[in-house]
């Protein structure tokens, strides 16, 4: 069994599952509280589908980018669960678990989402689930520039009232934005195929995925991207 973690936003998503195959799933918005409710809402997740935590063989968690606090959160839970418990661990991108969504399309998906100081991050997947690969790895950039360098057949895609598609429109283009919810059992299945083919991460390496060097702080030191965690850390 394996354990799935998404603190990318303010909503939250957790789910358990075997061998990649969901078992259960629960997904809650809990604004900037995932210190508080994470640990509760796996433990009842557990609990209502009566596995023990020793039963669990693998935790996957959602690396980013997103926002700063929830991230730390969510990784260094996974990490604490992965050394306590003996668990293999493997992080996945937000932008690839919110892209796989729509795997199958026929069409390149570029995930998107609101990076603050203007600016917006966003990838490019494509194909079926069984070919799924990336195209243009997480970057941060304009709404102008991520129009110019995405495929010109993308499928946009980004959280519910993110407001990309206010920004993009801003700029002048007008893109159809399919709606993305927080789902742990994409990231379930992306993280054990991963898992089957060899790529576990090394829990003592594995962090958060920034894509901005902050104003001020240490030099290794790099913030998430989030509208509303923006600024010194």
């Amino acid at each position: 069994m394996e354990l799935s973690i998404d603190t990318a936003s303010d909503w939250a998503s957790i789910a358990v599952s075997d061998e990649g195959r969901l078992a259960g799933e629960v997904t809650w918005r809990c604004e900037r509280q995932h210190s508080v409710q994470l640990l509760p809402a796996v433990e009842g997740l557990l609990a209502r589908l009566g596995i023990d935590k020793r039963d669990l063989r693998a935790v996957f968690v959602c690396t980013g980018p997103g926002g700063y606090a929830g991230l730390r959160v969510g990784v260094s839970t996974a990490k604490g669960l992965a050394f306590a418990l003996g668990l293999s661990i493997v992080g996945v991108g937000r932008l690839e678990a919110e892209a796989y969504q729509f795997a199958g399309c026929g069409r390149p998906v570029c995930a998107v989402h609101r990076a603050g100081r203007g600016e917006v991050a966003w990838a490019v997947y494509q194909g079926p689930r069984d070919e799924w690969r990336e195209i243009a790895a997480p970057r941060l950039s304009t709404p102008e520039a991520l129009l110019s360098e995405a495929p010109p057949d993308a499928l946009f895609c980004a959280e519910e009232n993110d407001g990309v598609d206010e920004m993009l429109a801003a700029s002048g283009t007008t893109v159809v934005m399919a709606p993305v919810r927080r789902r742990g059992g994409f990231l379930a299945e992306l993280g054990w195929r991963r898992l089957a083919a060899g790529g576990g991460d090394d829990a003592r390496r594995l962090v958060p995925l920034y894509l901005r060097e902050p104003a001020i702080g240490p030099p290794k030191e790099r913030e998430a991207v989030e509208p509303k965690d923006v600024g010194p850390k």
